[in-house]
This record gives C-alpha cells, sequence and structure tokens, in this order.
C-alpha cells in the first residue's frame, strides 16, 4: 500500500491502478495524474492532492530568506516557508577543516536566526541543500522579515528591478528579497523602515493592479502617515 505522500506538480503521475480520484486529480487511462502543485495522498482506494497555494516551491540557484529552527552536530535546518526544509551543511560555514567537536554551531547561528541563502540542490525527493557560500550570503544581522506570497516576488522587484528600486530609493531602505516570499528591510530611519514595509504589503495584495507602481509611489512620496 503506497501511501507515501509526495511532492507533484500538474501532468504528474501520482499513481496507477483501480484507485478512485478525488481531489485535484483525473484520471487518464489508468494513471492518475495531478491537476495542480501539491502533496499526494492516497488513502484507502481513493487519491487527491492537497495544494500547495502560497508556499514556496524550492528552485536551484534561487535566493531565499531561512530561519534557522535547529541544528545537529553537522547541519542546521532552515525554514524556507516551503512543504520542505532547506539544509545547511555545518562545513559550508565553517569550512573544509570543519570537526563536528571542536566547532559549536550555535557560536554562528542559533535558532531564530535569519539566513540570506542558495538552493544549491533540489530533486522533490528529498528536501533542499542551502549554501550560503556566496558573497553577500549568510546570517542576517539586522533588518525585518516581511512575509509574502512566493508568488508575487517577481511584482516586487519588477521589470527590471524598477518597484524595488523605486521602494529603496525613495525609504534608503536596504531590501533583500527571497523568492520563497520572505524580505528582510532593513532602514536608519525608523519612519522609512515603516514606508518600505507597507510599499512591501502593498504589492502583496494589489499584485493584480495594473498602475500598481504608480500607486506605492503615491503613497511613498506622501508626507507623514496616511
Amino acid at each position: 500500500m503506497e501511501n507515501k505522500r509526495k511532492y507533484v506538480i500538474p501532468g504528474d503521475v501520482v499513481t496507477s491502478g483501480p484507485f478512485r480520484p478525488e481531489q485535484n486529480v483525473i484520471l487518464d487511462g489508468s494513471n492518475i495524474i495531478s491537476t495542480t502543485i501539491g502533496i499526494s495522498e492516497i488513502y484507502d482506494d481513493s487519491v487527491r492532492v492537497i495544494p500547495l497555494t502560497g508556499k514556496y516551491i524550492p528552485k536551484i540557484n534561487d535566493l531565499v530568506i531561512g530561519k534557522v529552527l535547529s541544528h545537529t552536530s553537522l547541519s542546521w535546518e532552515l525554514d524556507i516557508n516551503s512543504c520542505y526544509v532547506g539544509f545547511l551543511p555545518a562545513q559550508d560555514v565553517f569550512g573544509r577543516d570543519f570537526s563536528a567537536h571542536a566547532d559549536e554551531l550555535t557560536s554562528k547561528l542559533k535558532s531564530g536566526d535569519l539566513v540570506a541563502a542558495r538552493i544549491a540542490n533540489f530533486d522533490r525527493t528529498r528536501d533542499p541543500l542551502v549554501t550560503v557560500s556566496d558573497r553577500d550570503l549568510g546570517k542576517i544581522d539586522s533588518g525585518d522579515l516581511v512575509q509574502i506570497s512566493p508568488s508575487k516576488v517577481p511584482r516586487l522587484i519588477g521589470k527590471r528591478g524598477t518597484m524595488i528600486q523605486t521602494i529603496e530609493m525613495a525609504t534608503n531602505a536596504a531590501i533583500t528579497i527571497g523568492q520563497n516570499g520572505w524580505v528582510v528591510v532593513s532602514c536608519e530611519s525608523p519612519e522609512g523602515l515603516l514606508k518600505a514595509k507597507k510599499a512591501i504589503q502593498m504589492v502583496d495584495e494589489k499584485a493584480h493592479v495594473a498602475n500598481l507602481t504608480d500607486q506605492v509611489k503615491e503613497m511613498l512620496e506622501s508626507k507623514g502617515e496616511s
């Protein structure tokens, strides 16, 4: 009995055989095929896919922001706003000659810390491996975390970076955008921080609006609190 839950995308064959297709699946010949991104479940004689709307699906080379959940003697586990947990090997942070006994992992990262990382490896059968060995990656020391839907990230960046530049220039904030929908905003002025966060939330809520950039600009240029 294969009640193994697995991650599927539209077109994937969940299973074949005498099962009853329920949610988000269709029968094609003897195959039961997923119609959405989600986690497939087989129970009794029926098959369904639980949709993963709003969750981040890892892609190799994506920049993500993760929150440290816990660690073993060899790696940290990061919450990356996904149905998967990101694994950051200790070697990646301490260097090649890392020894599990000598180096205490919490001296570098402890639970609750935010990390900018890149997805190094991912193949849908296991949790993704993340790396911080690039420039500008690693522990994020300051800033506020704003969470938006991963599907709205392209809108926040804007065409050729226009939207994010608009927000950064108007507020003097430094903004790090994770493809997983987690965004870190740091700004020296409390007012700038507030405005930048408000602008990001506005993009999240109004991503479908045609003249969104103008609306965001208007909000950023307004004086004081509206």
